[in-house]
């Protein structure tokens, strides 16, 4: 008997229970390394989640004042305040994570007098997208990514010479950069 023989029905059961245990062992590291969080209520418990340094983060943030922060911790944080922080109840923050990096999206609540505060380890690799508004990037030092279609961008950094690379753009508004030696106000600007 040759227990492995095409057409024999002991053997495809066999090969087909083998198939199925080699995909699924496949799978189980791509289920372990993703995680999906979603938050809300911001303003009384703002969001915090673990993030190592040397990650990337994509970010899409609603419109407003925006503050990205880099800090010397591995997480992500986030906090509301403001005039109408109190009314930021349907603030929602939704965290995918793959591995060492991250996408992160901010939405809902009023539409002005908010101000949302993101702080990330300084060495992460940032990809941000706002719709429009006032965006402050401070202490990030690593790539950037950062397109705002409208209001004021600046971006502040220790030299920059400590960059790989470092890109900026408002459709309508201002780009400010001190240690780039760029300031541009207008439409279309970026550097």
């Amino acid at each position: 008997l040759e227990p492995f023989a095409y057409g024999s029905e002991g053997g495809t059961r066999m090969l087909r229970t083998s198939f199925l245990v080699a995909c699924a062992a496949l799978l189980v590291p791509v289920c372990v390394a993703q995680t999906k969080l979603e938050a809300t209520d911001i303003v009384n418990h703002p969001f915090s989640q673990d993030f190592a340094s040397g990650g990337k983060l994509r970010l899409k943030v609603r419109s407003g004042e925006v503050h990205v922060i880099g800090t010397d911790q591995d997480k992500i944080s986030v906090e509301i305040s403001g005039k109408k922080a109190y009314a930021a109840g349907d603030v929602k923050v939704r965290l995918e994570r793959k591995g060492g990096d991250a996408d992160m999206r901010i939405s809902g609540g009023p539409h002005n007098d908010l101000t949302i505060t993101i702080r990330i380890p300084s060495n992460t690799d940032l990809y941000a997208r706002i719709p429009a508004g006032e965006v402050h990037v401070e202490n990030i030092a690593n790539n950037q990514d950062i397109q705002v279609h409208a209001g004021d961008l600046t971006v502040e950094i220790g030299d920059s010479a400590d960059y790989s690379h470092v890109e900026a753009s408002v459709v309508a508004g201002e780009v400010d950069a001190p240690a780039f030696g760029e300031n541009h106000g207008g439409l279309f600007r970026s550097f």
